[in-house]
């Protein structure tokens, strides 16, 4: 039989553990910790910090113009990877997307600014009183945009193909982003000579403005004869420059007649 500790003694051990720090029962037994499986403690993994809802992405407007551009094999392909270019906001104050008009194989193609009024309303270039005295032009030279025949043929469109708002100049940031898809046009057309009518396209694909010094004066994009001409709008606030611009016509024939 067990000899029962007396009261001295076991008040003594009671203060020993005290001072060494036992001060709080955690169990009602003992536990020999020597007896336990030296096993390492499960190890829990601290949760990822989560990442930011909103992120902030770089974008690139001109080299996803690039990028779509490039993709098109075809024209009905340019014109659905134009439609659904996010970033130019034009689009959201626009009636109509407005993409070319005329003969695709036509031997002329004329880039002009932008689509107006009249050209938002049906969804094709040139349609205004600047489009009614572009087709008096073009008949003076014998060229006609519903020419049956693609020799005397004209196939036309605009650097951007949203109307900006109250007719505006279009900005720069407008040009660069259109500017691949413009290239992508020419190249798919195919034209024998390139037209551009006014600042807008000079700007676009010569980088370069002053239409009343670069008009009539041939150059080269992407190794097309280029002729930079006054716009039908232009003339119809001055017709002393319709001299110049009947010049210019001859030109274009005297090209197309090699």
């Amino acid at each position: 039989m067990e000899s029962q500790m007396d009261y001295w003694t076991a008040r003594a051990l009671l203060e020993w553990q005290v001072e060494a720090g036992a001060d709080e029962a955690i169990g009602d037994t003992p536990v020999d910790r020597y007896a336990l499986d030296a096993k390492a403690p499960p190890v829990v993994a601290k949760p990822e910090a989560e990442a930011p809802s909103h992120v902030a992405v770089e974008v690139d407007p001109v080299g996803d113009a690039e990028r779509a551009a490039q993709s098109a094999a075809s024209l009905e392909e340019l014109a659905a990877a134009m439609q659904s270019y996010p970033h130019c906001e034009l689009r959201r104050g626009a009636r109509n997307f407005v993409f070319c008009d005329g003969r695709a194989d036509a031997r002329v193609m004329i880039v002009g600014e932008a689509p107006g009024r009249d050209e938002d309303l049906e969804g094709r270039p040139f349609v205004g009183r600047a489009g009614q005295l572009l087709d008096k032009m073009l008949a003076a030279i014998d060229l006609s945009r519903q020419a049956q025949d693609a020799g005397q043929g004209v196939y036309i469109t605009n650097v951007l193909p949203w109307r900006p708002p109250s007719n505006r100049t279009p900005e720069q940031a407008e040009i660069d982003m259109m500017v691949p898809f413009v290239r992508r046009h020419v190249a798919l057309a195919k034209p024998e000579v390139l037209i551009l009518m006014g600042n807008t396209p000079c700007q676009a694909l010569l980088g370069k403005t002053g239409i009343t010094r670069m008009r009539g004066g041939w150059v080269e994009v992407d190794g097309i004869p280029t002729m930079p001409m006054f716009h039908p709008a232009y003339l119809l606030r001055q017709a002393a420059a319709k001299r110049e611009a009947w010049a210019d016509l001859l030109s274009l024939r005297a090209r197309l007649n090699g």
